[in-house]
């Protein structure tokens, strides 16, 4: 995969914080017209059929016979697994302690990566993705005083390790495959499934198809779904995959943001030391790629 300007990078990095950010508080507001599992497969089949569409032009790139295992496989990490556990963990822990351990997700890449992909590891780095977890727990404090359950926290941590696996499935089997297809046929895949099984699971009655989901489910299936995880593997396949999952730490605190300005939740003490660890893990992640850059070469004077 062709590597992408910094400017480039910097602007895909930022939509991604952004709208998989606005994605929690949205996608809970959404749930009260919609079962979980129907919610799940219509979002995540709207964007693969988007972005079909889209790769429909290079349909030779698809190269199918050759490559469907890395769609299927994919599709199992990154999407079923992933929206499916997350979709049912939520019902036995309090979303705030479920996304901290989500978000595990970072750390696990950050060391995944170093073993599998090679990617360098530095102590700054070890100890920025530590300090990134940390900052997510904190911010997710005041969550703790729900139940805790011990299948909750099985699910949680299997939604991480599944989120991990399939970004460093994809980043590895990306010089296989055409990023565009990959990302629509393992959403395509994946939401198929999540439909079936909420058909068998849920009623499709139980919707509310009114403005307020239709259009929240839009949002989200466009922006969160389809160019969220295109902006998510690009940067992957085009970077560091460890730099990149240090970066979505600061989803939860854009989702508690907005939870603030729109759900009426209050700040607290937890949100601004969250803040300060996330920060501080960002900057040491990136630590070396910033001195780096401000070297100056021999060309310089």
């Amino acid at each position: 995969m062709l590597q992408l300007s910094r400017s480039r990078a910097a602007l895909y990095l930022a939509f991604l914080v952004i709208v998989w950010g606005i994605n929690w508080p949205l996608s809970k507001y959404t749930l009260s017209f919609s079962p979980p599992l129907l919610f799940a497969g219509l979002r995540t089949c709207i964007g693969g059929l988007i972005l079909i569409l889209v790769a429909l032009p290079g349909y030779k790139k698809l190269n199918w016979k050759q490559t469907w295992p890395v769609y299927v496989i994919s599709s199992v990490l990154n999407i079923i697994l992933f929206y499916g556990l997350q979709t049912i963990g939520l019902n036995y822990l309090p979303a705030g302690l479920f996304s901290a351990i989500v978000f595990l997700q970072p750390v696990l890449l950050g060391i995944l990566s170093w073993l599998w992909l090679g990617e360098e590891m530095f102590g700054l780095k070890w100890i920025g993705l530590v300090l990134g977890f940390l900052g997510v727990f904190e911010i997710s404090a005041s969550s703790l005083a729900g139940h805790l359950s011990v299948t909750g926290i099985v699910l949680a941590l299997g939604c991480a390790v599944s989120w991990a696996l399939g970004t460093l499935y994809t980043k590895k089997m990306s010089a296989r495959v055409d990023m565009v297809w990959a990302v629509a046929l393992q959403l395509m895949i994946g939401g198929i499934l999540l439909l079936g099984s909420g058909s068998v699971l849920e009623k499709w009655t139980d919707i509310v198809w009114n403005v307020p989901f239709i259009s929240s489910l839009l949002f989200i299936s466009v922006f969160v779904i389809a160019l969220g995880w295109l902006a998510y593997f690009k940067l992957v396949g085009s970077g560091e995959a460890g730099k990149v999952g240090a970066f979505t730490f600061l989803i939860p605190l854009i989702a508690i943001t907005c939870s603030v300005l729109f759900l009426g939740e209050r700040i607290s003490l937890n949100l601004v030391a969250g803040l300060v660890l996330i920060v501080g893990s960002i900057l040491l992640v990136n630590a070396r790629s910033i001195r780096l850059a401000k070297k100056p070469t021999g060309l310089q004077r």
